[in-house]
């Protein structure tokens, strides 16, 4: 559960900031760039692919502490 997590929370992360970065114009060639709506939309993608990563480490940690 906690690997899928992370992979969810790695994908909306690097869609994220692909969006910003295109929001800001460093990616042309879409209808995307230059549209700074897009680099709040994919600010806010980082952030919750971030919380997501997290989440999945945190539970990582509890599970793995278990005694020999």
């Amino acid at each position: 559960m906690r690997g899928g997590l992370a992979v969810v929370g790695a994908i909306i992360l690097l869609a994220g900031a692909v969006f910003a970065g295109q929001g800001l114009g460093y990616i042309p060639g879409s209808y995307m760039s230059g549209d700074i709506k897009w680099f709040w939309i994919g600010s806010g993608m980082v952030i919750v692919g971030l919380a997501l990563g997290a989440g999945a480490w945190r539970a990582g940690r509890g599970r793995s502490q278990s005694s020999v």
